[in-house]
């Protein structure tokens, strides 16, 4: 068995709850390196986690000999730059979603993947929870008919730092580094699974707008697409709305029923069709990359397949940059 050892670009929140811890539980996998631009971060993350060494430089993580595996977990300007630098040193490389800040930045994702041969996975690992898992199996068995529509509403009130005008913004409100506001960020997991059931986006407009003024970046998108099967949709978000009209749903309707369920929250599935309404609930590990995770690794150890791919993640970018307007 191939044995993993990965080196971590970035040490934020993300690593801490989501993803991490993950990357020890799988056998004939660990973390030996750590860097974060702040050695204090990066040191302090080391020590905690019991990783051995930690950098603030990228390259030099990159570069060190004992580190097989990269896991870029930056915020999205930097993920093009550091999985191609992974892949140019014959590295694998798994990029925190979405792929990158722009779509032609995936294209050059792709491309050097497939010079070097060298595989880059992107951390769309709502796919593979139990949760999601479940919804495409009800789409998939027909108990509600031949799909004909999609809806995604998602709406929240601002969050504490949006109203903060003297300090920098979070990151996910500067488009030069999250390749947009909170839609960037949050958008694209509900349109990756909806691409994972039904196929990819072949057609995407979008209107955005900035009605809060907390910001520069836009804080509420209303879209429309189509599915490469035929199968229209449609979503809005807003990311100022009042407290009462906070909603996370995404909608799926057939001729026979329909299904609707959360992507963050995790609410009950709600089955709907002549027979009455079921609601399901679906429990996840505590560690929700895990399941996606360890397919990553067992693919890299040669014993599994794993689909998650930059190509497969490419699309998801194309769609957030047509209902933006940047081409």
């Amino acid at each position: 068995m191939k044995i993993l050892k990965w080196g971590f670009i970035g040490c934020g929140e993300v690593t801490e709850i989501k993803s991490g811890p993950a990357f020890s539980e799988v056998e004939g996998s660990s973390v030996i390196a750590v860097m974060s631009r702040t050695e204090e971060r990066a040191r302090s993350y080391a020590i905690k986690h019991g990783i051995a060494k930690w950098y603030t430089d990228a390259q030099e993580l990159i570069n060190d000999p004992d580190v097989n595996a990269v896991y870029v977990a930056t915020p999205p300007s930097s993920h093009a730059t550091y999985a191609i630098m992974s892949m140019k040193a014959g590295k694998p490389v798994y990029v925190e979603k979405p792929l990158a800040s722009t779509y032609e930045d995936c294209a050059r994702v792709n491309r050097i993947s497939e010079e070097t041969g060298i595989p880059c996975f992107v951390a769309y690992y709502r796919r593979y929870l139990p949760y999601f898992q479940k919804v495409k199996d009800i789409v998939n068995s027909g108990v509600i008919g031949k799909m004909v529509n999609v809806h995604v509403r998602f709406a929240v009130p601002p969050r504490e730092l949006d109203y903060n005008d003297q300090k920098e913004l979070p990151w996910r409100l500067q488009p030069d580094i999250a390749g947009g506001g909170y839609f960037y960020d949050l958008a694209p997991h509900q349109l990756d699974l909806l691409q994972d059931i039904f196929g990819v986006i072949i057609e995407a407009r979008g209107i955005c707008a900035n009605r809060g003024g907390l910001y520069q970046a836009e804080d509420s998108v209303s879209a429309c697409f189509q599915f490469e099967n035929g199968l229209p949709g449609s979503g809005s978000w807003c990311f100022v709305a009042h407290e009462s009209a906070r909603e996370d749903r995404i909608e799926l309707i057939g001729d026979k029923g329909s299904v609707s369920f959360s992507v963050f929250d995790y609410q009950p599935i709600k089955l709907h069709t002549s027979s009455g309404t079921e609601k399901i609930t679906i429990p996840n590990p505590p560690y929700v990359q895990y399941p996606l995770i360890k397919n990553v690794i067992e693919h890299l150890q040669g014993i599994g397949i794993c689909e998650c791919t930059s190509v497969s993640a490419t699309p998801v970018n194309w769609a957030l940059d047509r209902i933006l307007g940047k081409f």
